[in-house]
Formats: C-alpha cells, structure tokens, sequence
C-alpha cells in the first residue's frame, strides 16, 4: 500500500509488476491473509483495527501504541475477531541478544542478577515529538521487550528521560531506565540519540560469572549495505570474531562464539502461525507488557518516582 505518487513510482522500480493498492481496504479486498503496518505511529490504531475487523491477521510496527489503554483495545479487538496479532519487536533476533540468552540457558553464570543494555545512535533528526515518538518508544520498546523476554515480567520501573527542545514541541531523546523483574533479575537499560556515540554493549552478572559483548548491530550493517538473508542463509546475522562477547566464570575467560541473528524469522514464525495455528512470534500480550513498562517509564521521570506494577 502506497498513497505517494513518489512512493508507487520507487515500488516500480525495484518491484516491477507488484500490485500496488492505495488504501487498506483495497489489499484487503484483492485477498491477502496478513499485512504489516508500518505507517507512522498516530495512524497505526485505526489501520490496525481496520485489518482486523475485515479478519485478516495483523504484524504492527513498534511502538505497538501510544498507551497501555489503546494496546489493550488493540489486543482485544484481535481477540473477538479471532485473528493474530503481532507487534514487529524484531530484535528479538539479533545476534548479541540471542548469543547471551543462549549463555544464561548455559548455566554457567549460575542465578542471574543484573542485567545492563545501551544502545546509542547519533540521529537527532529522527527523534520527533507527538504520540509514538521520543527515544523511550522507539529505542525503548525493542530494549525493553528484550528484557521482558529474557527475564520475564516487571513489578517495579524507575527511569529518567533526557529532553530536546525541537520546533515541534519538547521530546524525550534520551533515557536511563531500571527494571525490576519478579524474577528478582534487575535491568538497566539506556539509549540516546543525541549524545554525538554510537553503540551496543550488553552486560549480565549471576552468582557464577559475567559475560559481556560490544556488538555492531551486524543485520542492520548488512542491510545496509544492500545485502538481504536470501543472499546467503547460512552466513547471514553472525557478529564477526573480532566482536565476539567474553564469558567470565571460575573457570577463566573465554569468547562466545555468535549465534546467527536472524529478523526473518519474526515473519518466518508469524507465517506457520497464520496457517497451521502454532506460537506466534511476538503475540500482542507481550507487546501490551512492553506498552505498560514505557508508560511506567514516563511517570517515574516525569514524578521522580518508582512505579509499581
């Protein structure tokens, strides 16, 4: 779906012959099965309950919405259609955080305690005012999914957000974010896109050993660089030696060798779901969890506070 002369003319392009609709509806009604929605936050509700009322299945950008309330009603009105929705927390599948999930299923760092993640880009110009933007929903919603998926639900939130003044109006552009997990874990998570660095590092500590890695966002890279998975399936997603992360236990240190990152399985999964009825990918609970914990972020800083939840 494109409504921008530009934007059907580049589809052209690069996609000859891919039928190109002008609204929602049209895909809908030419038959399809699922649509992404990746339009700017303000418009995504309604074109997310439009989908869903025709009955077909739903993947939604991130930030999943601008509150916990109209999450929710996303959620349910999913729910009472009887079709999947997803949010696309595609990070999930990146190289770093798999590598250290499969480390903490390791055993070797024994009971997790502390978990640490930032994650700086310098891009100023990106960091808009209004519903769905600032840095804690849009930076924020991937790390803190993370944490969620690694360490399980939040019963306390404390944060602190930076401030920019831009024309539009005053905007978060920063933020410093710790979580307390039920599982006891606690996690501190950071990010900015002004600070003039460019960065991602993780951390964890258990009661058995750390483990630490810098990674360099290589998906990203690639696809930056004109590259796709389809190109080379088996090589695609891995951090290089050079980045691998360092494991430090009794035992000594040693590297870790990378997992494969891979953000096509998000769709891969979402496709077997959509057709044989197994686990979703990212199910609109947990990205109504990740929602709930950006709103509890908010009133912390904004009330200097701790939120419960």
């Amino acid at each position: 779906m494109a409504r921008s002369p530009d934007r059907r003319a580049e589809v052209a392009t690069d996609l000859p012959g891919l039928p190109v609709f002008g609204t929602l509806a049209e895909i809908i009604d030419f038959g399809v099965d699922a649509v992404v929605i990746s339009t700017p936050p303000p418009t995504r509700r309604d074109l997310v309950l439009e989908a869903v009322g025709r009955g077909v299945h739903v993947i939604a950008d991130k930030p999943f919405a601008p509150d916990g309330s109209t999450a929710r009603e996303l959620e349910q009105a999913a729910a009472s259609a009887g079709v999947l929705l997803n949010a696309f927390h595609n990070r999930r599948w990146d190289a770093d955080i798999r590598t250290l999930k499969a480390v903490v299923e390791s055993g070797e760092l024994g009971a997790v305690a502390h978990f640490e993640s930032r994650f700086d880009l310098y891009e100023p110009h990106t960091v808009e005012p209004g519903p769905g933007g600032g840095v804690l929903s849009d930076l924020g919603s991937h790390l803190i999914d993370q944490a969620l998926w690694l360490f399980g639900p939040v019963i306390a939130v404390y944060a602190e957000l930076d401030w920019l003044q831009t024309p539009g109006g005053v905007v978060d552009s920063g933020f410093f974010i710790s979580l307390t997990h039920a599982s006891a874990v606690v996690s501190h998570l950071r990010a900015s896109k002004t600070g003039r660095s460019t960065g991602r590092e993780l951390r964890i500590t258990g009661s058995e050993g750390s483990y630490r890695s810098n990674g360099t966002d290589v998906q990203a890279a690639a696809i930056s660089a004109g590259l796709r998975p389809k190109d080379d399936p088996s090589g695609w997603g891995f951090e290089a030696p050079d980045r691998w992360g360092t494991l430090i236990t009794e035992a000594g240190e040693r590297q870790v060798p990378s997992e494969q990152g891979a953000w096509q399985s998000l769709y891969e999964q979402f496709a077997r779901a959509v057709r044989d009825g197994s686990d979703s990918p990212v199910p609109a609970a947990d990205a109504v969890s990740t929602v709930d914990v950006i709103d509890a972020a908010r009133s912390s800083a904004v009330e200097h506070r701790v939120v419960t939840l």
